[in-house]
């Protein structure tokens, strides 16, 4: 009893938690061994004793076998986990009892100790037998549960996966959209709920798409590599910044105003305009940044990132590498561009689009020698102005189409005209820069049968700005034709002198801008441009001429052409015939 109770304390100190990270679990497993088998001895001693003692009655002796018996027999499967111990628990138990039974000389007690010695061998066999089914059990137990741990992993690896490929941009490691979308859903709803602003950045990278070009994708992905990282350095929640696509980066920062918004931007600026360094190669590329703000601007996710990537492109055609801010006005905008944008996509089919004809006169004698076709556009019953819908067209890519109706309408009503007549068509860099213009003016040409000699195209001083070389032999060959070539609106643009003799154009036409000032600093510039053209053997056109005094001072420079609204405003082409018809050779002069 004294050992049983030291065991049970010993039990209950055993149960107690244990947070010791370096303790011995085989010292408990010997101390429980040592306990069980001195209590096996125990028992058996207290059993020898009394089969020795000679006034113990065979039914007295029956019940201590017995009850022996049955410890050994419950040994067998509770001992199970350590084979020892049970095999030595069951034999310590029976085997003495059963010797000094078979020792007594009594007849029906040597019977009662040989069934104990057979019990006995059976239970160590029985002992021996369940333990080591017991340790197999174990071991299968263990080796599922290493399974069931390994299947655990391959699952939440897999999960990780299936999570990067659905929330992760594979490139940066930044959210990609849905992610990003479904956190700035949250944060909106806990913005407004503390009544917090927010605001929403779209970044977008400046002068990108030309190192993709120039060096390759490897850099340019390693370009958008560190752009994100020097993103993710900056103390901002990383669960609002990511990729929106391409070189375009989206971030929302909480409780933030526009004052704030803006001078985050411009430390974006300044972060992403350090340079990048790969392979000994420098790069810089900058940033523009747009700006959209809740709840001042909207309150959903989706309208505050196409608001501030609608701020950005403003910005970026305005001056990039700055932060612009969505307001009322830029929407109004926008909004009118594209209204604008989708007329153009139907104004031929719906007959919105006519031509209007300026007379140009020779400044000698005011006779008229060709007319500029003037395009002009109705949408809605309201004029738009040309300035404001060719760039648009421009930039979507509309002017193509409509260039080349306006070139086809030009040359048919010019076919009707006394032969000495050209007409002057104004024609986009976008168009001259297609392969198939000079074989689309070759075939009106043919159509209307109109010589190529009365076919003048006009471009702007942005063809300074694009490809010379190739222009230059679009301007060749539509020379090598006999169509005549002028620049438009010279002197206000990107004009070089180098550029203009790689171009060789026959004529150039002075903005009407130098002279309504010709009374002051335009008299000494257009005296340049024509030292200039005469050099080169141009002819010089001067545009808006309005008053007496503006068509004598042009002739004193020998200006040899000359169009205004002195002459004549832009005419219908029934009043070009009726004012071809009235004369051989027309002559305008005031009130004419």
């Amino acid at each position: 009893m004294s050992l049983l109770c030291v065991r049970l304390i010993d039990w209950k100190i055993w149960t107690r938690p244990n947070k010791d990270p370096h303790f011995d679990g085989k010292k408990a497993v010997y101390r429980f061994v040592f306990g069980a088998n001195l209590t096996a001895i125990m028992w058996s001693i207290y059993v020898v004793t009394v089969i020795v003692n000679s006034n113990t009655s065979d039914i007295n002796l029956s019940a201590h076998l017995i009850i022996v018996s049955a410890m050994a027999g419950g040994s067998a499967t509770v001992l199970a986990g350590h084979k020892p111990t049970a095999i030595f628990f069951s034999f310590v138990l029976l085997v003495p009892a059963s010797l000094a039974l078979i020792a007594s000389g009594i007849q029906e007690q040597r019977m009662l100790g040989i069934l104990g010695l057979l019990f006995g061998v059976v239970m160590v066999a029985i002992s021996k037998k369940t333990a080591v089914f017991t340790a197999q059990a174990m071991l299968l137990k263990n080796q599922n549960a290493v399974l069931v741990h390994e299947m655990e992993e391959q699952v939440e690896q897999r999960t990780q996966t299936i999570y990067q490929l659905s929330n992760l941009d594979p490139l940066t490691g930044l959210f990609n959209r849905t992610a990003f979308l479904k956190h700035l859903k949250l944060t909106l709803r806990v913005a407004q709920q503390q009544q917090q602003p927010l605001a929403v950045l779209f970044i977008d990278l400046d002068g990108f798409k030309k190192i993709n070009d120039a060096i390759g994708h490897d850099i340019g992905d390693q370009v958008l590599t560190q752009t994100a990282q020097r993103l993710k350095h900056l103390p901002l929640n990383s669960k609002l910044l990511c990729r929106w696509g391409g070189d375009e980066f989206v971030m929302a920062v909480e409780n933030c105003d526009e004052l704030a918004a803006k001078l985050l931007g411009e430390e974006l600026i300044d972060v992403l305009s350090a340079a990048y360094t790969f392979e000994n190669n420098r790069f810089t590329v900058g940033a523009t940044v747009g700006v959209a703000l809740c709840p001042q601007h909207s309150r959903d996710g989706h309208s505050l990132i196409r608001l501030a990537d609608t701020a950005m492109y403003a910005q970026k055609k305005r001056a990039p590498s700055y932060v612009g801010v969505f307001s009322k006005t830029l929407e109004k905008r926008i909004h009118r561009e594209l209204t604008l944008k989708d007329g153009l996509s139907e104004a031929i089919e719906l007959n919105q689009f006519h031509l209007l004809y300026q007379p140009i006169v020779r400044a000698s004698d005011c006779h008229v020698v060709s007319f500029e076709a003037l395009l002009r556009w109705t949408l809605n019953q309201e004029n738009i102005p040309p300035d404001e819908f060719i760039a648009i067209a421009e930039q979507y890519g509309q002017i193509r189409h409509i260039g080349a109706w306006v070139l086809e309408q030009a040359c048919k009503t010019a076919s009707l005209w006394p032969k000495h007549i050209a007409v002057c068509v104004n024609v986009s860099v976008v168009q001259l820069q297609d392969d198939d213009f000079v074989a689309l003016v070759v075939r009106l040409l043919e159509r209307y049968q109109l010589s190529a000699e009365r076919l003048h195209i006009e471009m702007t001083e942005s063809v300074f700005t694009s490809d010379i070389s190739f222009l230059s032999e679009q301007i060749q060959a539509l020379q090598d034709l006999g169509v005549k070539v002028s620049i438009d609106d010279f002197g206000t643009g990107y004009s070089s002198l180098s550029s203009m003799q790689d171009l060789a154009v026959d004529t150039v036409k002075i903005d009407r801008s130098f002279v309504n000032n010709i009374d002051s600093n335009g008299h000494a510039i257009i005296t340049a441009v024509m030292q200039i053209a005469k050099a080169l053997d141009y002819s010089v056109v001067a545009e808006g001429i309005e008053t007496q005094q503006q068509l004598e001072s042009l002739r004193q420079l020998n200006v040899d052409y000359l169009q205004g609204y002195y002459f004549a405003k832009p005419l219908t082409e029934q009043a070009v015939q009726q004012l071809l018809s009235s004369s051989a050779a027309p002559k305008l002069i005031r009130g004419s």
